[in-house]
């Protein structure tokens, strides 16, 4: 990291707002099924979730819901457990990406990138567009910045887990800056051979 860029805490300068946004309860139903057969965690993932309508995996639910779960999942299960349910969540986003034909199965890093960039704007609603900005890209890596507020290490499986779909060899997702050391975006470094 360089220390040049960071900020105290109380100086992050992304937007941390979740009035007014909402997400498919797809995802909800994606961190509750992840501890199927673990009813020590299921059930209190299914208590966080319990005010809300599930049924309909389309359906808007806050999105203060979804990330209070998988901040929730990481702080009391560990940040293994958020990558594994971010790999999870990945498999999810990417096969929207394919039925709402924003990517072919057969595609390049850089347009699996950008059809991230677009399921996010469509299934999540928030009056500030926030979700990904791709803030360069080469032949071998690609940088994705994260402008919404999702949990940091869930994100890195999900983009682990986004990038072999593109069948490279030797995927890697590392931190270039990160929110929870004082800098003021999550940023992931995407590269492969």
């Amino acid at each position: 990291m360089n220390a040049v860029n960071r900020r105290p805490n109380y100086y992050i300068l992304m937007n941390n707002s979740t009035q007014n946004v909402t997400l498919n309860s797809a995802f909800i139903l994606d961190i509750i099924n992840q501890y199927e057969g673990k009813p020590e965690f299921q059930n209190h993932l299914k208590e966080m979730a319990s005010a809300h309508e599930l049924s309909d995996p389309m359906g808007q639910v806050p999105i203060k819901l979804y990330n209070d779960m998988c901040n929730w999942i990481e702080s009391q299960i560990g940040k293994t457990n958020a990558r594994q349910l971010g790999r999870k969540i990945g498999n999810t986003v990417y096969r929207n990406m394919l039925e709402m034909k924003l990517v072919k199965k057969e595609t390049t890093p850089l347009a699996l990138m950008k059809g991230l960039k677009r399921v996010t704007e469509l299934v999540i609603k928030d009056p500030e567009k926030r979700g990904w900005e791709i803030l360069s890209s080469g032949r071998k890596q690609i940088i994705m910045r994260r402008t919404q507020t999702f949990n940091g290490a869930l994100q890195s499986g999900l983009l682990d887990e986004l990038i072999r779909k593109t069948k490279v060899f030797s995927p890697k997702v590392e931190y270039l800056q990160s929110i929870a050391n004082g800098d003021e975006y999550d940023d992931y470094k995407i590269t492969w051979i």
